[in-house]
């Protein structure tokens, strides 16, 4: 049977296509360094809302951090298994202790020490919650005596800000959450924390404001514990072939959270 020169052209395109939307399989010392166990540990913080959540109705877990787990493991070729946290200096605690493979953290130098980071792939901003009346106005106004603020311990807006303040108080929960709750049980001046989550609770409790502007910029990386440099290279360029994707945009539009920012493109 004879086959026309254009049949075989459109085979070879479509097998090329092919090719180019499956990605090649990693090699043996990628997958060694990020799934030592045969699966994929991640660590994924819950106490972080814009990065992950919990489905309410059937508890499973969702977000941009899950589904950049999720699709890091299939590429590898190896189950995923969601080790669940409830705040960040929880996950940066355990990379000493080989309770995960990868986290989804906030780049920060102290957590450097034992931690490794490829360029952040989401980009959100830190931001205050105090009540209606309170006198503070802008960002400006907090470093000064008698302003104590909540925020959750080790936490990057924690390791931040206990560089950066001078004169006021941190006062640090457990969690995120627990942070806030400390805000308004205890009649603190502040709460310190992901400002998109802090704006949707003020628009439902009228009793708190949110301060304009930000103190600081979240860079929200993937981490790796030290010594992983094969794994390190390869997530670093699966982030950036992610971001450049748009599978970072869609995973933020999917799970509502429309005011984090995908990271720009990694300085070569």
């Amino acid at each position: 049977m004879r086959v026309s020169r254009f049949t075989l052209l459109a085979a070879a395109c479509l097998a090329a296509a092919a090719c180019a939307s499956t990605p090649a399989t990693p090699p043996a010392d990628v997958v060694r360094d990020l799934a030592p166990t045969g699966k994929l540990r991640a660590a994924i913080n819950f106490g972080n809302a814009v990065l992950a959540q919990k489905d309410a109705a059937t508890g499973e877990a969702k977000g941009i951090s899950v589904d950049l787990a999720r699709e890091l493991g299939r590429r590898l070729g190896v189950p995923v298994e969601i080790v669940s946290y409830d705040a960040a200096g929880k996950v940066a605690a355990a990379a000493k202790t080989g309770a995960w493979d990868v986290a989804f953290l906030a780049i920060d130098p102290e957590r450097a020490q034992d931690i490794n980071y490829t360029a952040p792939y989401v980009i959100i901003e830190g931001g205050y919650l105090v009540r209606k009346d309170s006198p503070l106005q802008a960002i400006g106004d907090f470093d000064r005596k008698g302003v104590r603020i909540a925020v959750g311990n080790k936490s990057g807006y924690d390791l931040y800000l206990t560089r950066e303040l001078k004169n006021a108080e941190l006062v640090r929960a457990p969690t995120t959450p627990a942070a806030l709750q400390q805000f308004l049980d205890t009649n603190l001046e502040a709460a310190a924390g992901i400002k998109a989550p802090l704006v949707r609770y003020a628009e439902a409790h009228p009793e708190v404001r949110v301060i304009p502007g930000r103190f600081m910029v979240i860079e929200q990386a993937v981490a790796l514990p030290k010594g992983k440099e094969a794994g390190l290279r390869y997530a670093r360029a699966y982030v950036e072939e992610q971001k450049a994707s748009g599978f970072v945009a869609r995973g933020l539009q999917s799970s509502g959270q429309h005011d984090a920012t995908v990271a720009p493109a990694a300085a070569n």
